[in-house]
């Protein structure tokens, strides 16, 4: 995979199939956050929800998988609309990851992954890099299919904006 080409750079852009770096969580713990993350599978999309089996969107995703995994979230979420980055232009969601996640040029199965929809956008979708049967595959809740996982195609790859590493 090459590196993503966005048009707005941002820190942790880089190539999931690269090796390690610094920080980085144990594969344990890389496995464990995956299989989590399968377990929201078919889990309907619904905006703002983050509940396993019931409804999510794509941060509410990130957000579960957070509380299985430490507990309580890192901070209370603020109102957000379906427009949200559209509205702002803030890179809002890039800056919630880095003040919780470390980022990562190299990131691998188990990082989270955010992404551009458009050229020249703030950063405003969100998915948990995977992989199955040695593929590459990308775990997320995009409106209006359920959380689902498919491969990372290079289509998702050149909307790569950021990868962070779950601590751990």
């Amino acid at each position: 995979m090459n590196s993503p080409k966005n048009d707005r750079s941002a820190p942790g852009a880089g190539s999931p199939t690269a090796g390690a770096g610094p920080r980085r969580a144990g594969t344990a713990h890389r496995q464990h956050i995956q299989t989590q993350a399968r377990l929201w599978l078919g889990t309907p999309y619904h905006h703002r929800a983050s509940l396993r089996g019931v409804g999510t969107d794509c941060l509410g995703l990130i957000r579960g998988l957070w509380r299985e995994i430490y507990g309580a979230e890192p901070e209370p979420l603020p109102d957000y609309t379906r427009d949200w980055a559209e509205a702002t232009g803030r890179e809002t969601l890039l800056e919630a990851a880095t003040r919780h996640m470390p980022p990562t040029a190299t990131p691998r199965p188990g990082d989270v992954l955010l992404f551009r929809l458009r050229p020249r956008t703030s950063a405003r979708h969100i998915g948990l890099l995977a992989e199955r049967d040695n593929t590459l595959t990308l775990i997320h809740a995009l409106s209006p299919h359920h959380v689902t996982e498919s491969p990372l195609t290079e289509r998702w790859q050149r909307r790569v904006a950021g990868a962070f590493v779950f601590p751990g």
